[in-house]
């Protein structure tokens, strides 16, 4: 499909803009290396000195080279077995930023009376505070299993399963439209990520923020440079 650059680093794909904003009733974030600056399982495997083998299968997964993203996150959280809850707290405190024009591409959904909606193949632990940090409506992680104040290496199995994976991204975002009562033509969806397509391809708009090549290509907005709010010069 033909590509627009509607403005340096802003790419368009398959899309007439503008379109306001408030034509649209949902938005479904990503949240590592999306509404956030980094991957938290990698910042996490630092203190378990297993950085660079932990952010290798991210980088796999998230150009989606590992089609098993389940599998790719159990190897990964293995991996972080004795790692101190103390730990996570400094990355949360330390390494953990809301990326650029975030708040205000946030603001600006909730202005315009859009639901807001973070799904997640990170966890909980993190989520929860940015969720909470932004003013979110919904959320969906993994939850990291603790005893005694230290991650076991395994994830904690919920009502909906174990792991948020692309098909459960792409499933929250269907079920939260069928509860608001909209048509998944009426969501965003916003992420970087292999695993965040299928939820991005069910959605009336995707968004790839500063994408892996895999999601540019797909998205009908790409932003490249610059922060989210750039969406906006697109939805008017």
């Amino acid at each position: 499909m033909p590509v627009t650059e509607f403005a340096p680093g802003l790419f368009v794909r398959d899309f007439t803009p503008p379109r306001a904003l408030g034509d649209y009733k949902l938005v479904a974030f990503d949240m590592d290396s999306t509404l956030i600056n980094i991957e938290c399982v990698d910042e996490i495997a630092e203190a378990a000195g297993r950085k660079a083998e932990v952010a290798a299968i991210t980088e796999a997964a998230m150009r989606g080279e590992i089609t098993d993203f389940k599998d790719s996150l159990r190897r990964r959280v293995a991996l972080l077995a004795g790692v101190p809850v103390s730990a996570m707290e400094q990355v949360y405190t330390d390494r953990l930023h809301i990326n650029p024009g975030v708040d205000t591409f946030v603001a600006a959904c909730r202005n315009a009376g859009l639901k807001t909606l973070l799904v997640s193949g990170g966890f909980t632990f993190f989520s929860d505070r940015v969720k909470q940090r932004l003013g979110l409506d919904f959320a969906r992680a993994n939850v990291l299993e603790i005893e005694d104040g230290h991650l076991t290496g395994r994830l904690v199995d919920r009502p909906w399963g174990d792991i948020v994976d692309g098909a459960e991204k792409r499933r929250v975002v269907l079920e939260v439209c069928e509860l608001m009562g909209i048509d998944p033509s009426q969501a965003i969806a916003v992420g970087d990520g292999a695993n965040d397509l299928p939820m991005m391809q069910v959605a009336g708009l995707s968004v790839a923020f500063h994408a892996k090549p895999k999601v540019r290509e797909q998205a009908q907005v790409s932003i490249a440079s610059g922060g989210m709010e750039r969406v906006l010069t697109v939805l008017r």
